[in-house]
Parts: C-alpha cells; sequence; structure tokens
C-alpha cells in the first residue's frame, strides 16, 4: 500500500504528541525545543513542554534549567538542546574575525566571567562600562550585552540560568573555548557531525518535505558556520539515506525505522491548543499540504490588519487543525476565544468535551483560577 498524504499527517502528529513523560527525557525525545521570548499566554518552549510533559507548569524549565543536562544556543533557531546534541556544534569558529581590540574586551570579560562563576550582565557592564552598539534591529543595544551575546555564540560562555528572563552566563570548559586553541574535528569527523545534525533536524520535524529538509539544512550554517561548506553534501548524503516518498509531486523524508503507514500512529481524541512554534505546525509548507489552510504568525502584523490575532494558537483535534484561539491570562483567569476554518466549531459532543478540558488544563498550566 502506497504512502498517502493522510499517512505523514497521522504519522506527523502521533509521533510529535508522545505520551507525556519526565522534562529530561521529553527534551531528549524531541532533540531541540525553540525558544521565544513572548508570552500569549506563555512563553513558546513552555506551550511546547506542557503536551508533553507530565504535570508541566508555566516556567518549569527555566527553573529545572540549571540542574539539567541542557544547553541554550542557536540550533536551526534559538532554544534548548541536550548537551550531548549541543556538542556536535562545537567548537563552533564564527564567520567574522574579531578585531584585535575586541578579542582583547572578549578576553577580559571571560576573565571577569571565571573569577566570579555566573554574572548577570549588569554585573559585567558595571565594571567595565563598554557603552552602546547598534544592535540587528537598527535600535541602541548595551555593548556589553551584545558582547556576552557573541561569546555565547562563540562557545566561550553558556548560559547558568536566567533571572527574570534575562541570561546569566557562566565560563564554558576550557577544550570547548574558541580562543583556547582547542583541536577540531578531521574532516570526516566533522562530516559524521553534520550528518547527525541533518538526523536531529529530520527527528524533530519528520516528516519533511524536501524543500523544509533543504531549508533546514541550509540553517545549520548558523548552527556550525565552520561546516558550512558541508551543508550541500550533507543534504545529499541525506536524501541518499533516509526513507522517502513522492506523494502528489512531492518528496517527503522521515527518520529511518519509522514506517508513516503503521498503525501505531493514531492519533489520541485530545483537543490541544499548539504555540506557533510546535513542531507539528512549525513548517507553514506541511501546515497548508496537510491541512489546506494558510496559517500565519501575526504578532508583527500591524493589528488592523491580522486576521488570526496576535498570537493565536493552532487548535488541533486529533490529526486535523481546525482553527485556532486566542488565549489571554487575567487577573480573574483565562480568557480565550476560537475561531474556525470551517466556520463554526464541530458539532460532536467530544470535540466540546475536549475544548473544555483543554481549556481546564491551560488554566493548570498557567496556575489561574478556574
Amino acid at each position: 500500500m502506497p504512502v498517502t498524504l493522510e499517512h505523514l499527517r497521522r504519522y506527523g502528529v502521533a509521533r510529535s504528541l508522545f505520551k507525556p513523560t519526565t522534562l529530561g527525557r521529553a527534551i531528549g525525545k524531541l532533540g531541540f525545543v525553540q525558544a521565544d521570548p513572548i508570552r500569549a499566554p506563555a512563553r513558546a518552549q513552555d506551550l511546547t513542554l506542557r503536551h508533553r510533559v507530565a504535570n508541566y507548569q508555566a516556567g518549569d524549565l527555566e527553573r529545572r534549567y540549571p540542574k539539567l543536562p541542557l544547553e541554550e544556543d542557536f540550533f536551526v533557531n534559538y532554544g534548548y538542546l541536550p548537551r550531548e546534541n549541543h556538542e556536535l556544534m562545537h567548537p563552533r569558529t564564527a564567520r567574522t574575525v574579531w578585531t584585535p581590540a575586541r578579542a582583547q574586551q572578549a578576553q577580559a570579560v571571560l576573565a571577569f566571567v571565571r573569577e566570579h562563576g555566573a554574572v548577570h550582565p549588569r554585573e559585567v557592564d558595571a565594571h567595565f562600562a563598554h557603552g552602546k552598539v547598534t544592535n540587528w534591529f537598527g535600535g541602541s543595544s548595551n555593548a556589553t550585552t551584545e558582547l556576552l551575546d557573541v561569546m555565547h555564540y562563540r562557545g566561550m560562555l553558556r548560559v547558568a540560568r536566567r533571572e527574570g528572563g534575562t541570561r546569566v552566563y557562566s565560563a564554558r570548559a576550557l577544550p570547548a573555548d574558541t580562543t583556547a586553541g582547542a583541536a577540531r574535528p578531521e574532516e570526516a569527523a566533522a562530516s559524521a557531525r553534520m550528518d547527525a545534525l541533518v538526523d536531529l533536524i529530520v527527528h524533530k520535524y519528520a516528516p519533511l518535505p524536501a524543500a523544509t529538509l533543504g531549508q533546514l539544512v541550509h540553517r545549520l550554517r548558523g548552527a556550525a558556520p565552520q561546516w558550512s561548506a558541508e551543508c550541500r553534501p550533507s543534504l545529499a548524503r541525506a536524501k541518499a539515506r533516509l526513507p522517502h516518498v513522492r506523494t502528489d509531486g512531492i518528496d517527503w523524508y522521515w527518520p529511518a525505522g519509522d514506517s508513516p503507514r503503521s498503525v501505531r500512529w493514531q492519533p489520541d481524541e485530545d483537543v490541544r491548543l499548539l504555540t506557533p512554534f510546535d513542531p507539528v505546525v512549525w513548517d507553514r509548507r506541511r501546515f497548508e499540504l496537510f491541512w489546506g489552510w494558510a496559517y500565519r504568525f501575526e504578532a508583527y502584523t500591524p493589528a488592523p490588519k491580522r486576521k488570526l490575532g496576535y498570537y493565536a494558537l493552532p487548535l488541533l483535534w486529533r490529526d486535523r487543525v481546525i482553527g485556532w484561539g486566542n488565549a489571554t491570562a487575567t487577573a480573574n483567569g483565562l480568557r480565550v476565544s476560537f475561531g474556525y476554518v470551517g466556520g463554526r466549531a464541530p458539532r460532536s459532543a467530544s470535540f466540546r468535551a475536549g475544548l473544555e478540558a483543554e481549556v481546564a488544563r491551560m488554566r493548570a498550566f498557567l496556575g489561574l483560577p478556574g
């Protein structure tokens, strides 16, 4: 029996929404959790994990991060990775070369961080008073914050914890310090690491249309710029080794050992509000192929032009995204409104019960009164 789009849709939903487990195991199964600072009604990483971690509450990841074998870093997006996945990208060599003065500044900051153990950016700024710079968005940023961000990206620092959402940094171990002359993997080892990073992408977002696979592999230029030349060969090797099928003129890829036709991939009856960054809905190309309508993230769209809402949460029922919800936490509880692709909610009693249960779960997750 050929693999159909229906098989791929059920497989994509069911394999990502696995049975809730512990926080560490859930992040290990996902391989990477994308982070986003917008809180509407909670941050993306928390909204992702609440479906996959038993009894998860908003903020649990930030609270427990210091004691878990995790790292914050840029992968195909910024987020959280198990330490073994993070190490695949390091030691990282940035594409830009620092001036001698900038390198000297970084070394001074690194020595300060090592001396103090874990430091808040304001402590570094108070000690060095580096002034202001223009940030990526064209505005003015604190130069110390910008330097700490770059040192983190280069692998000189790691995020030790967060305080009120602000990253508190500590120094990484010397072998990962790109300024310490650490040995770089040989060419064959670099290829193997890039293949492992590609497999991590496929594991997270499968099944992937060929265009999305290519897009995400291209983003590895940011994750491991020192191996940018390996992106194209790694993509070719992935397409050769991964199981795939052509359906309606589109090539789809998934991890070795999986079978999208298997009866094990059966989505449950739950109704779920997903973050726009959830792996089930992250790929807008796949979203339209699976569900036949265009979902757009409108947080940065001018309010008069929004069609769904500032932070519309895709509404999943079984293996179908049938609409969206906008949720707001208030002093009196949770306020939620819904919209439906078909113009109105399904008449099914099981859907109504599932929606009520999902709103109750969201309320408990946010710690709001009933």
